[in-house]
């Protein structure tokens, strides 16, 4: 079971971006998907992640400009829209995800990472 992920790249400071994340294989349920982020010299930290529950928490650095939401499809798949993008949040982008295969084994997954690069 890996995670997908998608949808970084280059942007002006103001643009958008929309980031996708995908679970690869069939797994039972998700407890919790959520998106971090790592900035060069920094630690990693939560930007947005939302619950089966559908409770969301976002970091106090992207509310109001950030939005996470995912589909109830088989590829329980999350997206971060990224809003009014400031140089300060590039960094790669990680998706994340609690979650159980069909065996109940518990899984706490990460996603390859996707750079998001914001110039001024």
């Amino acid at each position: 079971v890996q995670l997908q992920a998608s949808g970084g790249g280059l942007v002006q400071s103001g643009g958008s971006l929309r980031l996708s994340c995908a679970v690869s294989s069939s797994i039972y349920s998700i407890n919790v998907m959520g998106w971090y982020r790592q900035a060069p010299g920094k630690q990693r930290e939560l930007v947005a992640r939302i619950t089966v529950s559908d409770r969301i928490t976002y970091s106090d650095s992207v509310k109001g400009r950030f939005t996470i939401s995912r589909d109830n499809d088989a590829k329980h798949t999350v997206y971060l829209h990224m809003n009014s993008l400031q140089p300060e949040d590039t960094a790669v982008y990680y998706c994340n995800a609690d979650c159980r295969d069909y065996a109940l084994t518990r899984y706490d997954l990460w996603g390859q990472g996707t750079l998001v690069t914001v110039s001024s």
